[in-house]
């Protein structure tokens, strides 16, 4: 039988822009500056905001725009200086703070690698793949094993005289393989998409809630806009199409940090991982992760003694006194960073003149990963 584990990431502690970045009670009661640490660099303050006696959801809107700035520091990421108007996912017209992200913004982290090129290679030339709640190094011994690990036959992504593994290798052959009706040259592959293949003119833009707006009932996550936005500008996205994939014989695999490449969409999380950018908040509390697309700050799964938090709701959120409602992500296994919204979404926009209207968005254009 396969035995998998959980790698640790030798990616851990990486932070927005390099640094390690401490907020002392930065959705509480007195949240007065933030506190940059830069690596061996001499610890310096930097007064950021005023935000007394507020949650981060309570704010008041202009400072959201502040609070935004604050957080998403990379290069290639801008923040608007004022807050955008645009229609949620439940009809409520709102207004949004805007966050423009392009192609070649800095992750921060090292991305990759990704497939192996060879059943010998071990976990460190590989990345990782996600299966029933648990992450599995997908290392050359894993591919070897797909036929036993998955019970069909079918499964041959390597030479069996060399052991050599077929990946793609180039663009169209990215494209090829990465659609949902998986070009039948392409099936029995391990399929890796790298940066360097997406547009370096592709601009993202995220538009997101600047004060929530709850629903009645639990709400599914819109798969144009996925999840929400990380502090290093990466998106985390919808489930990947795990039985898509799967159905070609093809291995879209992860890397280390959770993510991988798709033409439309650039690198993106599809789990959070030890080294996704972080922001510790001054408590025994799970560190920050980014915005949710309906407004509200997602938190790490754990907090920092390792703890899970008992009382949180379907969606994985709970409402703590001092940091105001928020998620906690999903474990990476599960391949869902978050299970539902208890709020109206915001979008996700290509065009800087188009307006925010998720209330009116249709199925999504079919993609894959």
């Amino acid at each position: 039988m396969l035995i998998s584990y959980r790698r640790q990431s030798q990616n851990s502690n990486i932070f927005v822009h390099g640094t390690s970045i401490l907020i002392g009670k930065i959705l509480g009661l007195t949240f007065a500056s933030l506190l940059l640490t830069a690596c061996n660099e001499p610890a310096k303050n930097q007064v950021v905001a005023h935000l007394n006696d507020k949650h981060a959801d309570e704010l008041h809107l202009d400072e959201k725009v502040l609070l935004a700035k604050s957080l998403y520091k990379t290069q290639g990421i801008i923040v608007a200086d004022k807050l955008v108007p645009c229609t949620l996912s439940g009809g409520a017209e709102s207004m949004c703070i805007s966050i423009k992200v392009n192609a070649e913004h800095d992750v921060v982290h090292k991305m990759g690698p990704w497939c192996p090129r060879n059943v010998a290679d071990s976990a460190d030339l590989a990345g990782i793949w996600l299966d029933n709640d648990v992450v599995y190094d997908a290392d050359g011994m894993f591919v070897k094993d797909l036929a036993t690990f998955y019970l069909d036959d079918d499964w041959q992504l390597y030479d069996p005289k060399t052991g050599d593994i077929k990946v793609t290798d180039s663009k169209e052959a990215c494209m090829a393989a990465a659609r949902p009706d998986v070009d039948p040259k392409y099936q029995n592959y391990c399929v890796e998409c790298l940066p360097s293949y997406v547009d370096k003119t592709l601009e993202t833009t995220y538009l997101i809630p600047a004060q929530p707006i709850v629903t009645k009932h639990a709400s599914r996550l819109n798969p144009h806009s996925g999840v929400g936005l990380a502090f290093n500008g990466v998106r985390l996205d919808a489930p990947a199409p795990v039985e898509a994939i799967l159905g070609a014989h093809t291995l879209a695999v992860f890397d280390d940090c959770g993510g991988h490449v798709n033409l439309h969409a650039g690198y993106h999380y599809h789990a959070v991982t030890e080294c996704s950018a972080k922001i510790a908040v001054a408590t025994d509390h799970a560190a920050m992760l980014g915005f949710a697309m309906d407004g509200y700050m997602l938190f790490s799964h754990f907090n920092n003694d390792g703890s899970l938090s008992p009382d949180l709701d379907t969606c994985g959120g709970h409402d703590l006194a001092d940091l105001g409602y928020h998620y906690h992500v999903n474990q990476p296994g599960k391949n869902q960073i978050l299970s539902c919204f208890t709020a109206q979404q915001g979008c996700t926009v290509d065009d800087d003149r188009a307006r925010c209207d998720a209330k009116g968005m249709g199925p999504p254009p079919p993609r894959a990963g």
